[in-house]
């Protein structure tokens, strides 16, 4: 039993559609089977919006083993999903599991959310003054000229932006304009733990066999009604979003509704965004160096406590 242990938190990280959910709800399972409560925060920013539960696989209240779960559904689809807002909330919402004495175990696979938890590094400020003005010149000029500007002035910051994002880049630019450096969305190259018993699970699925598994995920998301879904969060105001909007799968759907897209379109470039974000997830998770990487579908969570959780 580990009951008298101190309070520990785990990491489950990794692509998306490789079973981080439901080992999740198993580890806290066996760790409650050791007399130790846990509970589950949120790393997935997209689920972090109410009424997005489809296209991001949100699992439904009534799945979660009575498990406590934090931070989904904690914003509106008209607000911004920003890490340097994230950061602290999560910590906080960590803290206080931990004060509890349960284990916090941090689920998701957006890769910055995740590091700016579990590495002691700190955002760069804002300023509104400089964002509105970098964002009326991006409604001018659009990202290609400021993109250019970024890659003239922090080279590295540039190579690790998309330069059709123009939030990244104007980010980026609002960054060096105060006199800073800009983080680029990296992990510090030697970073310090914030917690100092923490444990990282990174799920890993071969392949050739997450490609299928992907393509058929985002074919059941139309069929269990995401277009619908979409259709509500029009009314709720999704397309003044600044970033809800954008999301894989949420944008092919308004694509659709909007008459720019045929089904068949909108499924396929959705399948081919989602597999690209897996590789992505993937090269981000291999710079976790104490990362124990695991295959959801066998793995036995109670042996990963029994092992991992002194």
């Amino acid at each position: 039993m580990i009951a008298d242990a101190a309070p520990r938190v785990w990491a489950i990280v990794g692509a998306t559609g490789t079973g981080k959910t439901r080992l999740s709800l198993d580890l806290a399972d066996a760790l409650r089977g050791r007399g130790r409560a846990a509970e589950i925060v949120n790393a997935d920013a997209m689920q972090l919006y109410r009424g997005m539960d489809i296209g991001t696989a949100k699992l439904p209240e009534s799945e979660r083993r009575g498990i406590p779960h934090h931070l989904f559904d904690a914003l509106a689809v008209t607000d911004e999903a920003a890490v340097a807002w994230y950061q602290p909330t999560a910590r906080q919402t960590i803290s206080a599991v931990l004060a509890r004495g349960a284990d916090a175990i941090l689920v998701g696979g957006s890769g910055l959310y995740v590091s700016s938890v579990l590495w002691d590094f700190r955002f760069p400020p804002r300023d509104s003054a400089v964002r509105v003005g970098l964002e009326a010149e991006l409604e001018r000029v659009g990202p290609g000229v400021l993109f250019e500007r970024l890659r003239t002035s922090d080279p590295a910051a540039a190579a690790r932006i998309d330069p059709r994002n123009g939030r990244r880049v104007i980010r980026a630019l609002e960054v060096l304009a105060l006199g800073e450096d800009t983080h680029g969305g990296a992990l510090p190259a030697a970073p310090d733990p914030w917690h100092p018993r923490t444990s990282i699970l990174a799920t890993q699925i071969e392949r050739e066999t997450l490609v299928g598994l992907l393509d058929a995920r985002v074919e059941g998301m139309w069929e269990q009604g995401l277009l619908d879904e979409v259709s509500d969060l029009r009314a709720a105001g999704i397309e003044r979003g600044a970033t809800a909007a954008r999301a894989i799968g949420y944008a092919q759907a308004l694509a659709e509704l909007r008459g720019e897209m045929t089904r068949g379109e909108a499924i396929a470039e959705t399948q081919a965004l989602t597999r690209r974000y897996a590789r992505r997830q993937v090269s981000w998770f291999r710079r976790y160096a104490d990362a124990r990487w695991i295959d959801a579908r066998t793995v036995s969570a109670a042996a990963l406590a029994e092992e991992m959780a002194g």
